[in-house]
């Protein structure tokens, strides 16, 4: 089986460990067709390398498709992913990141969630798991970024967020 990532244990060195965006989570919990195996596989292979860490956006975004907090945990268990908080100084670049964006005529409802977990990372020094590769490497280039090497045709942009079904 090919690896859905690779050189995890040098890209990670410099990092305390990786953040793991929502929308591979959900891949997983919702089993998605296209991307649940590699992020199935991503998630292991980096569990074997470095700690895997949520912090509460994505925690938040997750919890959407959960009808309580005792399946949304039972989902992502504190044993597996370390519960971060966010750092004072993450919320500071994520807004500063977020003027940037919109100056370059990025649109009013794109999430500042997204600029939050970046700069969660960059600050941090934690490596990010995405599929929303080209947005945190635009605006937080010295993140340690791992995503897939190539789009599946056909398929929403990663930053589309899915939800599974109430639980």
């Amino acid at each position: 089986m090919t690896p859905a990532t690779t050189n995890l244990s040098g890209r990670l060195k410099a990092c305390r460990g990786v953040l793991v965006d929502s929308n591979v989570l959900l891949d997983v919990a919702t089993n998605d067709p296209n991307w649940g195996e590699w992020s199935a596989r991503a998630l292991a292979e980096i569990a074997e390398n470095a700690p895997l860490m949520i912090n509460p956006i994505v925690y938040a975004e997750v919890s959407v498709g959960y009808s309580t907090i005792e399946a949304l945990d039972a989902a992502i268990p504190a044993a597996l992913y370390r519960r971060e908080a966010l750092p004072w100084e993450a919320g500071f670049l994520a807004g500063k990141c977020f003027v940037r964006y919109r100056r370059r005529g990025g649109l009013r409802q794109s999430p500042l969630p997204d600029f939050y977990i970046g700069a969660h990372a960059a600050i941090g020094r934690l490596a990010l798991l995405t599929r929303d590769a080209a947005r945190y490497r635009s605006y937080f280039p010295g993140v340690e970024i791992i995503a897939p090497t190539t789009p599946t045709p056909g398929r929403p942009p990663a930053s589309s967020r899915t939800s599974p079904r109430a639980r």
